[in-house]
């Protein structure tokens, strides 16, 4: 975090903050990387208020080009998918304030991916307009609790990040274990 502080503080500020929402779209769009590590580093680098700022204005870009695209490119092929499957056509024929709520409730929790959040929207019937509403709103909360556990440990001096990291490490390994197993 250190290396990328300091890289960070030669960079111009306008440029820095491009910077991590390019890297924010980007991710956005991929739609499985999680954000945390570049809000950690934006925290870092803009504090506390700013690294909120720039991390929010960066997920909600993100997530609006990433409707765009995903509505482009998959909208088709799961409406296709999804005559064969009742409770999927069901998720996407959702009225507007059914989609406006489930996106707000989903952005909420914070062990939804992002990008499934997006990647639903996109296909069904939502609006633009609708998606740039619920998203945002659920990402203010969600991204509040996100940037103040980041905040907190990258305040922490080494013994508490290096705790985190272990039991970072210790529930990827679990999860490794756990998909490797042969299903019952």
């Amino acid at each position: 975090m250190a290396i990328i502080e300091s890289y960070m503080s030669m960079v111009p500020f306008p440029i820095a903050v491009l910077i991590s929402m390019l890297v924010n779209i980007v991710i956005s769009i991929v739609g499985v990387i999680p954000s945390a590590f570049l809000t950690a580093i934006n925290v870092t680098v803009f504090g506390f208020w700013g690294g909120f700022s720039v991390s929010l204005i960066g997920e909600i870009a993100g997530s609006l080009v990433a409707f765009w695209l995903y509505r482009k490119g998959f909208r088709k092929f799961v409406n296709n998918r999804s005559k064969h499957t009742p409770r999927m056509k069901k998720l996407l024929d959702a009225s507007t304030r059914e989609a406006i709520w489930l996106v707000i409730g989903l952005r909420l929790m914070p062990f939804i991916p992002s990008g499934l959040v997006t990647l639903y929207a996109a296909v069904s019937k939502m609006r633009f307009g609708s998606f740039v509403a619920a998203s945002s709103i659920g990402k203010v909360p969600a991204l509040l609790l996100e940037v103040s556990a980041t905040y907190a440990v990258v305040k922490w001096i080494g013994i508490g990040q290096i705790i985190v990291f272990g039991l970072a490490v210790g529930v990827l390994c679990m999860v490794w274990i756990k998909m490797k197993q042969p299903k019952k």
